[in-house]
């Protein structure tokens, strides 16, 4: 396993400054953005992509993922992450979803990244059908998965508690109705664990779709806030002997977004406790 970590705890730092940081902690990969202020796709000049990769390169930094999922260039006032989702009643304004999300795999192909992830299909509409939800996901998602067979990325769904997909069970019933070799799944670690899910049983039942994961702690509420590793309530050590049971020997990102005040603190600290754990036979 290689660790990397998310930019998205770096939104008060340009992405170079972000690299530069991280490479000293002591990281060997990054996710990218692909938002503002690092890597919004509708917008990024030519120069602004070899900036990228200079950044990379000059801190010999790989990257793990391109993160699609946050849209802050939205910024939706109900939910600056989730919206637009892949099902929002009006196609207009899911299409900027849609197109984003081709946006960014395009781009994680220029950059030489594996993967992109993307949000479960959003939140349904109060009084709204779960299975004719998901028929929308699966409909919008068809088109966009063989774009990701074209640049030869994965497109990554990540199942979040509070929308469509958040539960083995519900990504499993949603990759019946997919059969692209591009679409598998970002296991969020502590994700899983909010909506009860443990772990580490789940990421052996999950395991063929697995292809990358992120990590971070949550208090024993269950309560969906991302801590640091070892502030929270999840069995760290049991989910690494259950990933390493499985043969997976890719990134996990450590994803700390709610602390951009002080990343540097939390990327340290986080990076710490996690080589601990790892370090345990």
């Amino acid at each position: 396993m290689r660790l990397a970590f998310s930019t998205n705890a770096y939104l008060k730092f340009s992405f170079a400054e972000a690299c530069r940081r991280l490479a000293t902690i002591g990281y060997p990969g990054v996710e990218i953005m692909a938002d503002v202020p690092h890597a919004w796709p509708a917008c990024l000049l030519e120069e602004q992509k070899q900036g990228i990769r200079d950044a990379l390169a000059r801190n010999r930094l790989a990257i793990s993922n391109v993160n699609a999922f946050m849209m802050n260039a939205i910024s939706d006032a109900r939910q600056r992450y989730w919206h637009p989702s892949w099902i929002e009643p009006d196609p207009h304004y899911r299409r900027v979803r849609i197109d984003h999300t081709r946006r960014a795999l395009t781009l994680a192909r220029e950059l030489g990244a594996p993967c992109i992830t993307t949000e479960p299909g959003g939140p349904v509409e109060p009084g709204g059908s779960w299975s004719a939800a998901l028929r929308l996901f699966v409909e919008q998602l068809k088109p966009v998965a063989e774009h990701a067979e074209k640049e030869g990325v994965l497109l990554l769904v990540e199942p979040e508690p509070g929308l469509l997909v958040e539960s083995a069970d519900q990504f499993l019933e949603l990759m019946q109705h997919l059969d692209s070799p591009a679409v598998g799944l970002n296991f969020d670690i502590g994700h899983f664990y909010c909506v009860g899910d443990d772990p580490a049983p789940t990421v052996r039942r999950l395991a063929p779709h697995i292809r990358h994961f992120h990590l971070e702690d949550i208090a024993a509420t269950r309560v969906h806030h991302h801590l640091i590793p070892g502030e929270g309530a999840i069995d760290f050590a049991a989910v690494f002997r259950a990933i390493r049971g499985i043969g997976y020997d890719g990134w996990v990102t450590i994803e700390l977004y709610p602390y951009v005040d002080d990343p540097d603190a939390a990327a340290r600290t986080a990076l710490e406790r996690v080589t601990e754990v790892l370090a345990c036979p």
